[in-house]
């Protein structure tokens, strides 16, 4: 008999260490849950990355039918012990207490149960009720939303390619819930030159970097991604010129950062010699000689601007010049009220830098973007010594289509002195009948220092309306 009773002590013992440590769970169940109704981010309730929020009820559901079933298993093993067995009487109070207290557990956890589960319908009718809110594209993919920020080491870049929720859960006065700031596809190819781009300090200047950021860009990293530093200026930094004197007079030196360029100044940029370190429109910062009689006189052009315009009579008020250059043609334009934009980039002289203190307004685009306008909004586009015989046929395609979506119905195409090979030719001028633009102007004439080996082209082209 005192075997027995030592037995059944003992058997009694562990049912109370695992009655404790239910009721351990159950209180950081309970804690849980309970801090759950003041903060949004919690184990039930999870925020996805653009702010929209999803319950986890059912898994908190399935967690306590488990503190159910445990609790049930431990008061029938207290059953089961008892049967059979002689129990002094005190140990018998005490079984009873202990399964009466499982039993009032039991009856709570299971009145929370059912709480939950009307909650969960509550909510299920309520979004039945209201009207489903759009959500970011990229939240409906199969794939991690972070993947891209996970490829790369650098934690600035980390921290620009993940998508930014709105604060407020809801969408913003664009129509979306979540921003996500794009890079260029490419830039994964050159994780690290990009890496080293993106390594500063917060706050603090940038390097003088620009060289690399615009070779980043030109092999397909465009758009690069935004820093947050401080971009380096000129040391000595003067007032521009006014703009009736800026047009024609070559700009300050110590407006311009000199670093990556071989010459350091305007004026070895304006000289007639070799070695300057760019060969496209070489003549360009030449301005009293060179760009003075440019798309003015016969000679310096296939075309002349106040020929082109008298086609469209006070009909070409805004465009864009797509060249490489300094300006010269928003310059001329400016003079019969037209506002032309001016896009380039700087191939080893600062064309950007001279478009701005000349007193217009440089773009700097590569031709790897598409352009930064609304459709049908421009009355001219304008391109000289760019779209060359070394471009891709597929790629004109491309960039002949952005042209035409930015391009107004009646609007004017102009292409000025675009050289090939001769072979080539039709290939290229096929690519610009396809438009099916109406033939103002069309020159083809042989480049006199290569032998008929290659050939300028030039057009004029008027883009028709497409009512449908």
């Amino acid at each position: 008999m005192r075997n027995l009773n030592q037995f059944t002590r003992f058997g009694f013992k562990n049912g109370v260490y695992s009655f404790i440590f239910l009721l351990s769970i159950l209180a950081l169940f309970l804690s849980i849950t309970t801090l759950c109704i003041f903060y949004p981010q919690n184990p039930l309730s999870f925020t996805n990355t653009f702010g929209d929020q999803t319950t986890g009820q059912g898994g908190s559901i399935q967690l306590l039918d488990s503190i159910i079933e445990k609790l049930m298993d431990q008061m029938r093993a207290l059953e089961n012990s008892a049967i059979g067995s002689i129990e002094h009487s005190e140990l018998k109070d005490m079984r009873l207490k202990h399964t009466a207290f499982l039993a009032e557990i039991l009856g709570l956890t299971g009145s929370l149960k059912l709480s939950l589960a009307r909650e969960k319908e509550d909510i299920h009718q309520q979004q039945q009720r209201t009207p489903p809110t759009e959500t970011h594209p990229l939240s409906r993919s199969n794939g991690s939303l972070d993947e891209t920020a996970e490829f790369f080491l650098t934690e600035e870049i980390r921290k620009y390619t993940k998508i930014k929720p709105n604060r407020l859960g809801k969408k913003n006065f664009m129509g979306a819930n979540g921003t996500f700031m794009s890079i260029g596809h490419a830039c994964f190819s050159l994780k690290e030159e990009l890496e080293e781009y993106m390594d500063y300090d917060v706050g603090d200047f940038c390097k003088d970097d620009w060289k690399q950021a615009q070779r980043l860009m030109v092999l397909g990293c465009d758009p690069l991604p935004r820093r947050r530093c401080f971009a380096r200026a000129p040391k000595l930094y003067s007032k521009p010129l006014p703009i009736n004197e800026s047009i024609w007079n070559l700009p300050d030196d110590r407006n311009v950062r000199w670093s990556g360029y071989r010459c350091k100044n305007f004026a070895c940029l304006a000289a007639n010699r070799t070695g300057k370190g760019f060969f496209k429109c070489s003549d360009c910062f030449n301005l009293t000689h060179h760009e003075w009689l440019r798309w003015m006189q016969v000679n310096t052009s296939d075309f002349l601007i106040e020929k082109v315009l008298s086609i469209k009579q006070g009909e070409i008020r805004i465009g864009l010049d797509f060249s490489v250059g300094t300006g010269t043609f928003a310059a001329r334009m400016k003079e019969f009220n037209v506002t032309m934009i001016s896009a380039t980039i700087n191939l080893g002289a600062p064309f950007s830098e001279m478009i701005a203190l000349r007193g217009f307004v440089p773009l700097y685009l590569t031709i790897n973007q598409r352009l930064p306008f609304f459709d049908n909004t421009l009355d001219m586009i304008h391109s000289t010594r760019f779209l060359d015989g070394w471009i891709d046929f597929i790629l004109l395609d491309f960039i002949l289509y952005d042209w035409d979506r930015v391009l107004r119905p009646g609007g004017l195409l102009w292409i000025d002195s675009f050289f090939c090979k001769n072979k080539d030719l039709e290939d290229y001028l096929d690519a610009f009948r396809m438009l099916r633009y109406k033939k103002h102007r069309w020159v083809v004439v042989p480049k006199l220092d290569k032998d008929g080996e290659e050939v300028f082209f030039s057009a004029l082209l008027e883009k028709p309306p497409r009512p449908f």
